[in-house]
């Protein structure tokens, strides 16, 4: 507390000028992130900040000791941080928000502290990123990966010790049942928080540099390997207890089993590593050591500046704050997207398209008001062979943080669907240049479906989400607009057919429709 009251009022309110501007340009991106908190795969999130403070008064002493020498060279990475912002404002993207506001955080104390102290913390600081949830593009693809690992090792598992079990995507078939692993026993609820604990075990630890990176990558093959073990056992107890194993406590004791035997392994990793040969290593003294000058860095404080000078002192916090607040007026006082009207409204559309006929469908209301579009078109056609493609179409008058367009890639296996050999085709159109667009192979329990998608964006053709985000920065600073439309197309592949033969229908009900989605989408 008395380093606390050693704090001039100036820097005061230095202090609660620039947090009442940083609230204002992400208060409303913090408020997604608190809500992605009480998720349980990120509830270690509100841990985070209380480790790094705590990390911050272990150096306390160190920090006083080490002269503040204000900097102009944190004016750099703070304009990259306001960049990010408007990155991450115009593009409608969460985790590039939070980056930024982590940068313009990290370059405030480097402009006001200077290097040389900011060295003093700099792991708080680095460490703090890790309160945001990742986002989802990387999230799906990792639960997805993670689970599908799991289960082949479960499986393995199982047969090791005399159980019949068959694997088919992540549905495990022991004869008497059947265990679907999905996305809540990926192990992902306990890989972040593992690398978390691998980061300060080895930050603690006092050896080579080698043995703490092996400790912290040790993480993500022992979180695996645990989680298939747990997946083993569910089967294993499942022939006694019934459905209650992968559930209700049997399901919460074995999360929490895993997470305490992954620690306790680190901790055993670590004392293997003390045997090899050369220098053991050891934890840091948690008390540092006292400054041999901290009395001369109260006497620098007590003799600062105070009034009006030391409020405008250094002047690094000036063009700071008046940055932050221009920032802040631009964001707030000019619309840089203007709502455009979808050409024709897609309840128009042709429930005749070449020889497919169609047949409109609804999306109910709970998962409508989720996705935020203008207007949208599902609708099954079939052809006179009775083949059937569903047509999807969502259309956007303007995007924004929480309210843009969602990626199949994403949404499709957070409902249970696999995403096998996904890769971009360019598909001939007559009268036009190809056409991009994104295609895979998906399965569920069983079933197989091909799927092709594509983002209409303002006369432009984007088959991934970082174009889309991307351009929809760049346009709404040049032309206003960050309107725009996901297309997707989905046919199931039939029995005696190859997913070769069920893509070719799609190529040839894609040439069909998009002279006619031409006719709706804005260009």
């Amino acid at each position: 507390m008395r380093e606390l009251t050693r704090i001039p009022p100036a820097a005061w309110l230095r202090i609660a000028l620039y947090g009442i501007l940083l609230a204002g340009l992400f208060h409303s991106a913090y408020r997604v992130m608190f809500s992605w908190w009480d998720n349980e795969d990120f509830n270690y999130c509100y841990l985070v900040p209380f480790m790094a403070l705590y990390l911050v008064w272990e150096k306390r002493h160190d920090l006083a000791a080490v002269p503040a020498e204000p900097s102009w060279a944190g004016m750099a990475p703070f304009v990259l941080g306001l960049g990010l912002f408007w990155l991450g404002e115009l593009g409608g993207e969460f985790y590039t928000l939070y980056l930024a506001s982590w940068l313009l955080f990290a370059s405030l104390l480097w402009l006001h502290l200077g290097w040389s102290k900011l060295k003093v913390i700099w792991f708080s600081v680095a460490f703090l990123p890790a309160m945001f949830p990742p986002p989802n593009i990387i999230n799906f693809p990792l639960s997805l990966k993670l689970r599908l690992i799991s289960s082949q090792l479960g499986v393995a598992f199982l047969h090791l010790v005399g159980m019949s079990a068959y694997r088919e995507g992540n549905v495990i078939d022991l004869g008497f049942t059947q265990l679907q692993v999905v996305d809540a026993c990926s192990g992902l609820r306990y890989l972040y928080p593992l690398i978390i604990m691998g980061i300060l075990l080895a930050y603690f630890y006092r050896a080579a540099m080698w043995k703490r990176i092996v400790l912290v990558l040790s993480v993500l093959p022992l979180t695996i390997l645990m989680n298939s073990l747990r997946i083993a056992a569910t089967g294993i107890l499942y022939r006694w207890v019934g459905a209650a194993a992968a559930e209700g406590f049997f399901h919460g004791f074995s999360g929490w089993f895993v997470f305490m035997f992954a620690l306790a392994f680190l901790l055993l990793e670590m004392f293997v590593f003390n045997l090899l040969p050369g220098a053991k290593g050891s934890f840091k003294d948690l008390a540092e050591q006292r400054p041999q000058n901290g009395g001369s860095s109260r006497k620098a404080l007590r003799t600062s500046k105070t009034g009006l000078e030391a409020l405008l002192s250094p002047p690094q916090s000036v063009v700071a704050a008046v940055l932050l607040a221009l920032t802040l007026g631009v964001s707030q006082g000019i619309e840089f997207r203007e709502k455009i009207p979808i050409a024709k409204p897609l309840a128009q559309f042709p429930m005749q398209v070449g020889t497919w006929t169609g047949k409109t469908d609804t999306i109910p209301s709970k998962f409508r008001e989720g996705l935020y579009f203008s207007d949208y078109l599902l609708a099954d056609y079939m052809n006179m062979q009775g083949q059937r493609i569903n047509l999807y179409v969502a259309y956007y008058e303007s995007q924004r943080k929480a309210e843009s367009i969602h990626s199949p890639e994403t949404c499709l296996p957070g409902s249970g669907w696999e995403f096998k050999n996904a890769g971009q085709r360019a598909l001939a159109l007559e009268g036009r240049k190809a056409m991009p667009v994104m295609a895979a192979g998906m399965e569920n329990a069983g079933q197989k479906q091909v799927v092709y998608y594509w983002f209409a964006q303002r006369g432009r053709i984007n088959t991934s989400l970082t174009q889309v985000k991307l351009y929809n920065f760049w346009d709404a600073l040049t032309r206003r607009r960050t309107d725009g439309a996901l297309v997707r197309l989905i046919t199931p592949v039939l029995p005696g057919e190859t997913p070769e033969e069920a893509e070719k229908r799609l190529q040839e009900f894609t040439r069909e429709i998009v002279p006619v989605l031409d006719q709706f989408l804005p260009n």
